[in-house]
């Protein structure tokens, strides 16, 4: 590609010792099949399907199922924006510099504050469900589980990326292998039809059957969310795919196509097939498996789960590790801080941010799994938010004719997407918007008495040169 987009600032910020370092660059080693099976392993369906669904299924029994279709459907416009943006501005950054670049360095800057709670979230709620699905072979306490899930998860994450991708794409087809045997077993004991998930109905404590209002489904579309949340691996991935231009648009389409299908088929069949609505309502998706077949056909499908977890933390890992890698290269800390997250071992890895997203995780798999479930809403919906706010300001000025994927009916669906999330957001949980805004309020000063006093050396978004001709 002869056009390419140049970043801002063409020469790398200075250190505070006042020398000149070039940007540090990771290669492009993935074509699109591995960038797939990365960026699809990140979203990780069978894990979000046994994991965090079964909270769905607690506060809205049948309407589970129409709750995730909603989160799916809103998050094809979430696709296109990232589409449009990552190819834009292809950049291991991610969110936080594709807005930063278009919509201005303090927006920018909000982004990465809620991509960190994100990435410093996820990868441990995924990883306390491992406990539930070792139990036919092993009992141990889901924190133990979760944490020493995180720690594999990190030693993983400092191999090669390619060899990761392989890794990753074996337990993804047996994870893939595990939903769709719940989906049959679901289906072969249908005890409703469809029409049950159009009128949602939950039982409550003594198990009698009450109405799900919208209001309530609205109130849980930061979980219907994060339950697809991954299909934006590939713009983190995108310094390190083969010709970005066109394969991170075809990852992020095609994942949340692919990961919606995995997700919702499984969530229809067991809403069809459990006995009554208190097992639905209950969520224990292992338990209607055994009831639903041998021990021997549970224990297998548990094993898979469990794979399943292992998969999406290790991938989780080398994803946000890229994050923290471009936030120390753009200067966003101390010189010491960004010279640690820029650091490469020898399988080209950034093994200090890799490190500093998997040991926290680790520690953060001891904190109650609804807080941080509920904190990881706020902060999903807001990242979706403000990636919207960008995507409006895609085709100003010179970005206009840069060579990149175009989404289509813009502006009209970024500007529905904003208003769509905006008053999804005030929807949440009360006490998760406050933690989340009390972190934003405390990163707003930093980037008000540290960074935006450093302009010129702090917090300059690079990105790196399009190597395609």
């Amino acid at each position: 590609m002869t056009d390419t987009l140049r970043p801002p600032v063409t020469v790398a910020p200075t250190a505070d010792a006042g020398t000149t370092e070039a940007p540090r660059k990771l290669s492009r080693s993935l074509g699109v099949v591995g960038g797939t099976l990365l960026t699809l392993s990140c979203v990780t369906p069978a894990s979000s399907l046994f994991v965090i669904v079964p909270t769905l299924f607690n506060t809205l029994g049948t309407a589970t199922a129409m709750s995730i279709a909603i989160g799916a459907v809103l998050c094809i416009a979430v696709a296109f924006c990232y589409s449009e943006l990552g190819t834009l501005v292809p950049s291991a950054g991610g969110e936080y510099a594709m807005v930063g670049t278009l919509a201005g360095r303090f927006a920018g800057w909000l982004v990465f504050i809620q991509s960190l709670i994100v990435v410093m979230i996820v990868p441990s709620v995924i990883a306390l469900g491992t406990a539930d699905y070792l139990a036919p072979i092993v009992h141990i306490d889901p924190k133990v589980a979760g944490a020493a899930v995180m720690l594999a998860a990190t030693v993983a994450g400092l191999l090669d990326l390619r060899a990761n991708a392989w890794i990753t794409g074996v337990f993804l087809v047996l994870e893939v292998i595990a939903a769709g045997v719940v989906s049959v077993l679901g289906f072969a004991h249908s005890q409703r039809g469809v029409s049950s998930m159009l009128h949602g109905v939950v039982a409550d404590s003594s198990g009698a059957a009450g109405p799900v209002g919208m209001g309530a489904i609205l109130a849980a579309m930061g979980t219907a969310l994060f339950v697809t949340q991954g299909f934006s691996t590939a713009v983190y991935l995108s310094e390190e795919l083969e010709n970005p231009r066109k394969n991170v648009a075809r990852t992020v389409l095609w994942t949340l196509a692919l990961s919606a299908v995995v997700i919702l088929v499984p969530v229809v069949a067991i809403t069809m097939g459990a006995p009554d609505l208190a097992t639905l309502t209950g969520g224990d998706i292992s338990g209607l498996v055994a009831g639903w077949s041998d021990s021997a056909l549970g224990t297998f499908i548990s094993l898979c789960i469990a794979l399943a977890i292992i998969n999406a933390g290790i991938v989780m890992v080398i994803q946000n590790s890229r994050v923290l890698f471009a936030s120390g290269r753009d200067k966003a800390w101390p010189e010491p801080i960004n010279k640690a997250f820029g650091t490469l071992n020898r399988f080209n890895a950034p093994w200090i941010s890799t490190l500093a997203v998997g040991v926290p995780g680790a520690v953060l798999c001891f904190v109650p799994n609804d807080k941080l479930i509920g904190i990881t809403g706020v902060a999903v919906a807001a990242l979706y938010l403000l990636v919207a706010v960008a995507a409006l300001f895609s085709r100003r000025g010179h970005h206009k004719h840069a060579p990149a994927w175009r989404q289509p009916l813009w502006p009209v669906l970024p500007a529905l997407l904003v208003l769509a999330l905006g008053y999804t957001l005030f929807q949440l949980d009360t006490e998760s918007l406050v933690w989340t805004g009390v972190i934003t309020a405390l990163a707003s000063l930093y980037w008000v008495f540290y960074l935006r006093p450093r302009q010129d050396t702090r917090w300059v978004i690079t990105l790196p040169e399009d190597e395609q001709v």
